[in-house]
């Protein structure tokens, strides 16, 4: 079986990003045995520096911004400035979520085909921590409306995302968290109680995997390269 482990930036937390860059995150990554990583737009420091000195390490660009404003608007500025962050990144994917997509919204789907259809950059679409862009209705209404109109998608699967909104994990796909007095917390796969096992069954075994909770110790490497061999020996 063989599929790519990437390793989403944002698992580094915010401060070590800020202390270091996500250049020296990605290097740490790709010696730790990462194939790749994912670039968090919101993390930069400065883009037009930071962007150019990772091409060749990152295979997606995560934008912060939806893809619909609110409102029920495409909001086409955000997913250019998604493709020219992906592109000058060197990444084959971008990932957004859906923003406020209404019911309004479905004429603004024949932009959304005419903008992917100019670029060799994939849009993909993640489950995010909003009720408008993260439950299940909501992105199955999302994707039934592009289906119909001929715009084909991917999505980013993101098993802990389901928590924040109240959705059944195990139904949605499954999740990767652990429940404290207040909060949902995203934890490392080995820790969680949830069924995450189940889960990955259920999911497409060639996709890539990423890994997008808490990575910390005093041997960063250690720590990345112990879950990076997780995930494969799960898959295995």
């Amino acid at each position: 079986m063989s599929f790519e482990v990437l390793i989403s930036l944002s698992s580094f937390g915010a401060a070590e990003v800020g202390r270091h860059g996500q250049l020296w995150c990605s290097q740490l990554s790709k010696r730790a045995g990462a194939d790749s990583v994912e670039v968090r737009g919101e993390m930069l420091r400065d883009a037009e520096a930071e962007l150019p000195a990772l091409n060749g390490l990152a295979s997606v660009y995560s934008s912060p911004e939806g893809l619909w404003a609110q409102g029920g608007w495409l909001d086409s500025a955000a997913l250019k400035r998604g493709i020219a962050a992906a592109t000058r990144v060197g990444a084959k994917r971008l990932k957004m979520s859906i923003g406020d997509f209404q019911p309004s919204s479905h004429g603004s789907l024949w932009g959304l085909k005419v903008e992917l259809a100019e670029t060799r950059v994939e849009l993909v679409i993640e489950n995010d921590q909003s009720v408008r862009a993260g439950t299940v209705p909501a992105l199955q209404a999302f994707f039934e409306a592009a289906d119909r109109a001929g715009v084909s998608l991917g999505m980013t699967f993101d098993m802990g995302n389901w928590h924040w909104v109240g959705e059944c994990p195990l139904q949605a796909a499954q999740a990767l968290g652990q429940r404290l007095p207040h909060k949902w917390v995203a934890v490392p796969l080995g820790d969680s109680v949830a069924p995450w096992r189940a889960v990955l069954r259920a999911l497409p075994a060639d996709v890539p995997h990423a890994i997008e909770y808490p990575l910390v110790g005093d041997d960063l490497e250690a720590v990345v390269r112990t879950q990076i061999d997780f995930i494969r020996a799960a898959r295995a």
